[in-house]
């Protein structure tokens, strides 16, 4: 069987990108190969002014959680992964040495076997958690956030658990690197933007998992744009259009909720559906790009070839998206899942003196009064986005990027709710929804799947 951690290599290979070993291999291949300082001033390390330990809890211990708390480690320590073979004995060693404040100490998932892989990947790099602080079932985030210790929350959960969870978080005086998006509905994006006000006044550090932000190539690809370098902004088109992902068959011993939630991508209270949990990133690099949020959206999407319920549950295949922001700028977002297809993964902005385009292998912009390409050497922003998180809480500068990725969370909604209903929809109506999706008890057992939505049936309230 396929382990959590090589399903999520698997999704991140998937797509037109390169994904965490191609950017080990370029980032060198010992502890000096890492040097991304050169391109991300102020960098976090173990050797850092104010030392304070952190001391880091995952919640969500599939193959994202793992990752993400790989990517915190080596943050501060510059470890290489270990199962690509890039390290030696001595540099592993040297960067356990470094990491003496910086360590993964609790555990929680819903299952058990998440956790226990989980562990043994962190005990190839040196950093072996014990059973006493493994946690599994509904409750079990509860119980990791009663260690006093933990001060570091990593939220990698389906993202339907999200808002509850990064409130609970917040309440118990944690910071918190959550993974995107940042829940499936608009009461989990309202609690998200609430609990990133409650961490404003706790002084609490709130960081997504909205990588491209913290992405050197992209990042001087925006500041070119809205330095004027191709013009005033007219449209935009965003496209994520990929092959199918991951997917769990049930087992016969598993009831309705157990596979649900080992094969959650495809249960729309769970995911979000793919507009909101994969096409997040292009979405929240247009919101980034134009600094602001959509006014208005209208579409069209449905299920044309994944459509066996067993395995792909109630999400759609394929959506697009035309939506209007402010200045009368348009911009076309569309999203696909399907084998055999022609693939794309990039975004364009379109100006008034020529165009820019954001993709792996062509970051840059063509204009009238100059070109330009990004030739550095490219950072990995999985690191990144915790070096700096990291950093701010150690200089008491604490980052809050709740409403970021709440916004953005909510543009991907708008999308999936007029292609879901076939209406048109505005921001501050999309905002306010009642909607709220996923069972009313969590328990194991019965948890039958709602229809598919069908377009001038399914009504958005």
């Amino acid at each position: 069987m396929i382990s959590n951690n090589e399903k999520a290599r698997e999704l991140l290979n998937s797509a037109s990108q390169p994904g965490r070993r191609e950017f080990i291999k370029k980032s060198g291949a010992g502890l000096a190969g890492f040097a991304m300082s050169m391109h991300v001033p102020n960098i976090i390390t173990a050797r850092a002014v104010n030392d304070d330990p952190i001391n880091i809890g995952v919640i969500g211990c599939g193959g994202r959680g793992t990752g993400a708390a790989l990517d915190a480690l080596n943050a501060a320590t510059k470890i290489i992964y270990p199962e690509f073979g890039y390290h030696t004995e001595s540099a592993l060693e040297g960067a356990r040495a470094q990491a003496k404040n910086v360590k993964i100490i609790a555990l929680a998932d819903l299952f058990p076997d998440r956790i226990a892989s989980c562990k043994r990947e962190l005990e190839k790099v040196g950093m072996p958690v014990s059973q006493e602080m493994c946690f599994s079932g509904f409750d079990g985030y509860k119980a990791l956030l009663q260690v006093p210790e933990i001060n570091y929350i990593i939220l990698a959960e389906p993202p339907h658990f999200r808002p509850m969870h990064l409130r609970a978080c917040i309440e118990a005086g944690k910071n918190v690197f959550m993974e995107k998006p940042a829940g499936v509905d608009s009461a989990g994006v309202r609690s998200v933007i609430e609990s990133g006000e409650l961490a404003k006044q706790k002084g609490l550090a709130i960081g997504a998992g909205t990588q491209r932000r913290y992405d050197n190539a992209m990042a001087d690809n925006v500041k070119h744009i809205q330095n004027g370098a191709i013009g005033e902004i007219r449209s935009g088109v965003a496209r994520w259009l990929g092959g199918e992902i991951w997917v769990v068959e049930p087992k016969p011993e598993w009831t309705q909720m157990e596979a649900q939630l080992r094969n959650w991508n495809y249960y729309n209270w769970l995911s979000g559906d793919i507009i909101v949990e994969q096409f997040i990133h292009s979405i929240d690099l247009i919101n980034w790009v134009l600094q602001s949020t959509p006014l208005k959206a209208v579409g069209i999407g449905g299920r044309q070839v994944r459509t066996d319920p067993k395995l792909y549950g109630n999400v759609y295949d394929h959506f697009a998206v035309q939506y209007e922001y402010p200045n009368d700028i348009t911009v076309y977002a569309l999203d696909r899942q399907i084998n055999g297809c022609t693939n794309f993964v990039d975004d364009v902005i379109i100006g008034s003196k020529g165009r820019a385009t954001f993709a792996y292998r062509t970051m840059g912009y063509t204009s009238s009064e100059g070109n330009w390409r990004f030739r550095g050497e490219r950072n990995n922003p999985y690191q990144v986005e915790h070096e700096k998180l990291i950093e701010s809480i150690r200089s008491g500068n604490p980052i809050n990027e709740a409403r970021q990725i709440a916004e953005s969370t909510l543009t991907a909604i708008m999308g999936r709710e007029v292609c879901y209903s076939g209406h048109e929809i505005d921001w501050e109506t999309a905002m306010n929804l009642n909607q709220r999706q996923g069972p009313a008890e969590y328990k194991f057992g019965d948890n039958p799947v709602e229809p598919v939505p069908m377009p001038g049936k399914y009504k958005y309230s």
